[in-house]
């Protein structure tokens, strides 16, 4: 178990952020490139509430994507379910929710009874053994600094994250399932004849912002990942720990203007470390500023003895064909093997070796790894 979290104190916005506001950590990075542009505070540990919610809906997509779920199948509502504190549907125990539904009602309202009923019916009926899977997999996908206690963001001591770990998690789903984006882009969804609204308030007040999440309890403050789009070049804007909605959603603002600005200029990163010795930060091992969030730590064995099969790895989603080709170009250079790209739903284009199997599947994908691509097997 993580040691207990010691509060970080607040810190004042900086570098010509448009007014003094308080919050615990931020960051800006390049979707594409996984290059963090801007930072503070970045591997500080924090509570993440709500935006625990990316990596429930990243394992609900995993299992979508494997034919484990499907969209229109119905999920029963258990009593502990049920009884969810709020944010909740209130849905009834014995009751039943779509799949695509529960997807909606945990990205647009946040639904924490929905989130258990997916981690129930996704991992033999305990949203215990689902937290444990989150936190696997978010080891197995670079989350190095993170620890889940359940599916949620409820309170619990030990429920941790930082914004890079959140910043790297939104960016795998961003590329792993790229034709389940669309539902972090929701403004309102309405169910049972009652309509919710999207707490991201980017989605209606920034140019080309696309996605992603909130979050927020009485410990973790209030919290924000947006992702936007501009000229070609998608970034994300993690947020956490602010002391309102108009803090988290100005930051966010300043974040992602910012970020585009450097793109814009040249500018090299700004990384900086600002916590009070008082606040606790654990594995502050300095990130690769150049990029950091592409590199993943699984197995790093290469063997590219590739046989056929009905799986295949994916070396990510691009949001314009010329980025596909160059990722195209450098898994062969970088694995000797050659990619193909595929169209994807919201226009983008994947990056796929299709048909082999599993075991030539896992031997590229660890291949890819210590080569710093990220990537992923898909059957």
């Amino acid at each position: 178990m993580l040691r207990k979290f010691l509060f970080v104190l607040p810190i004042l916005f900086m570098c010509g952020f448009a007014h003094a506001a308080s919050y615990r950590a931020a960051l800006v990075a390049d979707m594409e490139s996984g290059r963090v542009l801007y930072s503070e505070n970045a591997n500080v540990a924090n509570y993440p509430a709500s935006l625990t919610k990316i990596m429930t809906l990243y394992l609900t997509f995993n299992a979508l994507e494997h034919g484990r779920l499907h969209l229109d199948d119905y999920l029963i509502v258990s009593n502990a379910a049920a009884a969810a504190e709020p944010v909740k549907l209130g849905l009834p125990a014995g009751s039943k929710i779509k799949v695509e539904d529960a997807i909606k009602a945990v990205a647009v309202h946040s639904a924490n009874d929905v989130a258990r009923v997916l981690a129930e019916n996704l991992k033999g009926g305990k949203e215990g053994n689902f937290a444990s899977l989150m936190t696997q997999v978010a080891t197995e996908i670079g989350l190095s600094n993170t620890n889940f206690e359940n599916s949620s963001g409820l309170p619990d001591d030990d429920h941790l994250s930082t914004a890079r770990d959140i910043a790297l998690l939104s960016v795998a789903v961003y590329k792993h399932f790229p034709q389940y984006w669309k539902y972090f882009g929701i403004k309102s969804w309405t169910y049972n004849g009652q309509t919710y609204t999207n707490g991201n308030r980017l989605l209606s007040s920034y140019p080309g912002c696309d996605g992603m999440k909130t979050g927020f309890t009485n410990k973790s403050k209030y919290s924000l990942v947006a992702t936007a789009s501009r000229d070609g070049r998608h970034l994300i804007a993690v947020v956490l720990g602010a002391d309102n909605k108009d803090v988290r959603a100005s930051v966010a603002t300043s974040l992602l203007n910012r970020g585009f600005k450097m793109l814009e200029n040249g500018t090299e990163p700004v990384v900086l470390n600002t916590a009070s010795a008082s606040g606790q930060q654990y594995n502050t091992t300095p990130i690769n500023e150049n990029n950091p969030l592409a590199k993943y730590t699984i197995n790093q064995n290469k063997n590219n003895n590739l046989t056929p099969g009905a799986s295949g790895v994916q070396f990510g989603a691009f949001s314009s064909r010329d980025a596909a080709a160059r990722q195209v170009k450098n898994v062969e250079q970088s694995l000797g093997v050659h990619a193909t790209i595929e169209p994807a739903s919201g226009g983008l284009f994947r990056v796929r070796v299709n048909n082999i199997s599993e075991t030539s599947a896992q031997s590229l994908r660890n291949s890819a790894t210590a080569a710093g691509i990220d990537s992923y097997v898909f059957h």
